[in-house]
């Protein structure tokens, strides 16, 4: 099986046990959801020729992990870009239960090395995962930075609209949706984009569109 990227620092012990909790109770509820997938993009079950950039909604990527594990680990190594915050921490040491590494840096914070450190891996042919509007928000609202990874790295995107049949609500910045034991949860995996760097408003304004059905 192929390991996780070893990109991030060491995590301290109460992040290493919050994400290890955090983790089973994941694995315990994934296993009652009941999936509907939809695969446009064609990276189930098969490893690509490329990286590519995964891109979800903040408050959409509880079940994230669970899906990599299920249909993706044995074929491809990912990452995910996570804040050098407390919650960060806790972030990065969750996405180790799932054999994911963590990448972090924010727009605030190590920004200019985590950019670096995702172009690398990509080039190396892994994923990593991106929320454009993390990692505290303005929810929904994109930031640039995905366009500008994807153009230095010349990685594509690959949007992943998630949407909840029945969930809770957290009182988050980003309203984080919890599914429903039993509930039906719809994957779905657009066509990758190729962002190039011209117009990158214009860009932005589309790759937000390619979101705007999971927005409730």
């Amino acid at each position: 099986m192929l390991k996780p990227a070893e990109t991030q620092p060491d995590t301290t012990l109460k992040a290493r046990m919050a994400g290890w909790l955090a983790g089973n109770l994941i694995r315990l509820l994934a296993a009652t959801l009941r999936l509907r997938m939809t695969d446009e993009a064609g990276v189930l079950g098969r490893k690509l020729d490329g990286g590519a950039i995964w891109m979800f909604w903040h408050n959409r990527m509880l079940v994230v992990p669970w899906i990599y594990t299920r249909y993706i680990r044995k074929f491809q190594k990912a990452t995910v870009l996570t804040s050098a915050s407390r919650d960060g921490a806790m972030l990065a040491a969750l996405m180790r239960q799932f054999g994911l590494g963590a990448v972090r840096g924010s727009s605030s914070k190590r920004g200019g090395r985590a950019l670096m450190e995702c172009c690398r891996l990509l080039r190396q042919h892994h994923y990593v995962g991106i929320t454009p509007d993390g990692p505290r928000g303005p929810v929904y609202r994109m930031h640039p930075g995905i366009v500008q990874i994807s153009r230095v790295s010349r990685a594509p995107i690959l949007p992943v609209r998630i949407e909840y049949a029945k969930a809770w609500r957290l009182k988050s910045w980003d309203r984080l949706f919890i599914p429903k034991p039993f509930s039906v949860v719809r994957i779905h995996f657009l066509p990758l984009v190729q962002a190039d760097g011209s117009e990158p408003e214009a860009q932005l304004a589309h790759l937000t569109k390619l979101l705007e059905p999971e927005v409730p």
